[in-house]
């Protein structure tokens, strides 16, 4: 028998994705636990996505619509958790399926350690569909860790799975929107929330039980995404050397070293795919750093 999670909210942003939406939507209504209310922000400029909304509220899910002209994916993560109503809000993208015991996760990893801000978890791939066979923004490590102070914050998780107290996120100052997809920055919005929620005292943990799945990629779509994750990368380190915050000179150093770590091991077993891959990294990160030192 499935149970409410009064204590929760979960916020989706969309874009011209309704298929997607109404599969992630639908995942999390069939799970263990349902949430107090679902929040769907919407950038979309026609009609196909709030006519999922509508079938979904008509069959008794309690969500809350809001169409919005922001465009970016911070502007609409800020939307959502001001518009929420429960003390954790939890967060995932429109083309991810969530597990069944996902919320369950969640509400027990806050009701069990009320000091605890943000709770991130694993992100597999969705099952391959035609040419879409490539895994993105994968997070497998199955490690319970802790996280307080600084740690270099793509190690705390994704933003495609993550659940925060409203009142955390608020301190920390919520989501930074020059960053992320939708910003001139392309991406950073979420590695850059966990880095200013831990500096602001938060504490964080990356829950393995805690799983996600997201949809496959090209090749192609695979590629286009890298350059992003360095650029905003870069762009969020800039803005927070900009700040003052001399801890973001370690997260530059962590971000480097791990990147050049990758390359070699890639050019040692000869994956020419991957060495790639760490070379438009380290190229877009730079890049990022010119964008945050110059906007």
């Amino acid at each position: 028998m499935m149970r409410a999670t009064p204590g929760i909210s979960v916020a989706i942003s969309t874009m011209h994705r309704p298929d997607a939406l109404a599969r992630c939507l639908d995942a999390i209504w069939c799970g263990s636990v349902r949430p107090r209310e679902i929040i769907v922000v919407d950038q979309s400029r026609d009609d196909a996505t709030h006519a999922v909304v509508r079938d979904r509220c008509a069959a008794g899910m309690p969500i809350l619509y809001q169409h919005t002209s922001a465009i970016g994916l911070g502007a609409s993560q800020n939307q959502a958790v001001a518009l929420s109503s429960a003390e954790v809000v939890a967060v995932t993208d429109d083309d991810c399926v969530v597990h069944p015991r996902w919320l369950e996760v969640i509400a027990n990893a806050f009701a069990t350690s009320p000091d605890l801000d943000l709770v991130a978890g694993r992100v597999l791939p969705l099952a391959a569909a035609g040419d879409r066979t490539w895994p993105v923004s994968s997070r497998t490590s199955t490690r319970r860790v802790e996280f307080h102070g600084y740690s270099a914050p793509w190690n705390v998780g994704s933003g495609n799975n993550f659940a925060v107290r409203r009142a955390a996120f608020r301190r920390s100052g919520g989501c930074d929107e020059r960053l992320g997809p939708g910003s001139p920055a392309h991406g950073g919005v979420d590695i850059d929330l966990f880095f200013r929620m831990l500096r602001a005292g938060g504490r964080a943990r990356y829950e393995p039980d805690a799983v996600v799945c997201h949809e496959r990629q090209t090749l192609q779509g695979r590629r286009q995404r890298r350059p992003m994750y360095g650029y905003g990368t870069g762009a969020c380190i800039a803005f927070r050397l900009r700040d003052g915050d001399a801890y973001a000179v370690r997260m530059l150093m962590d971000w480097t070293m791990l990147r050049c770590r990758l390359l070699a091991r890639a050019t040692l077993t000869g994956d020419r795919q991957a060495a790639s891959e760490e070379l438009v990294m380290l190229r877009a990160t730079a890049q990022g750093l010119w964008h945050g030192f110059t906007v």
